[in-house]
């Protein structure tokens, strides 16, 4: 059974070497690990068995709360963990007394868009060449 938990930089040091190949290229390890260090940031972990199966995390920003990613690795792409992680993040989010949560989601990425499009998150823009300096990104936001 998928538990999910507070992350930790113990966690981060298990998955660190397998990021790329796991969860896809999303940032490098450097850049998760300085998130995870920040004051403003909060991340979960799903874990099944000991195992790291996906994870997730939001920034608290001035005037709204931004996830920042919610990630699984790919064997375990369809199994409801996203909606498990983006649950709790927005629970968790609640406590903070922002008006807003928002996110950047790929274009093409229509598995993600849907599960937003599901917990009532909106379109409210676009930003060109976002990722990897290819695909666009659709900027979304749901009021808290």
């Amino acid at each position: 059974m998928v538990r999910i938990e507070k992350m930790d930089i113990n966690d981060f040091m298990k998955i660190k070497d397998v990021l790329e190949s796991e969860f896809d290229d999303f940032w490098t390890p450097g850049v998760l690990e300085e998130e995870i260090k920040s004051e403003l940031s909060h991340y979960f972990i799903a874990v099944d068995k000991g195992k790291i199966l996906g994870f997730a995390g939001f920034k608290v920003m001035p005037d709204d709360i931004e996830i920042t990613n919610i990630v699984t690795r790919k064997l375990n792409r369809g199994h409801g963990i996203g909606k498990a992680l983006l649950n709790t993040i927005m629970e968790e989010a609640k406590s903070y007394g922002k008006k807003n949560i928002t996110l950047e989601v790929n274009k093409r990425n229509i598995i993600a868009i849907n599960l937003y499009d599901s917990f009532g998150f909106t379109k409210i823009g676009e930003r060109s060449n976002y990722y990897n300096g290819q695909d666009d990104a659709i900027i979304m936001i749901k009021s808290l």
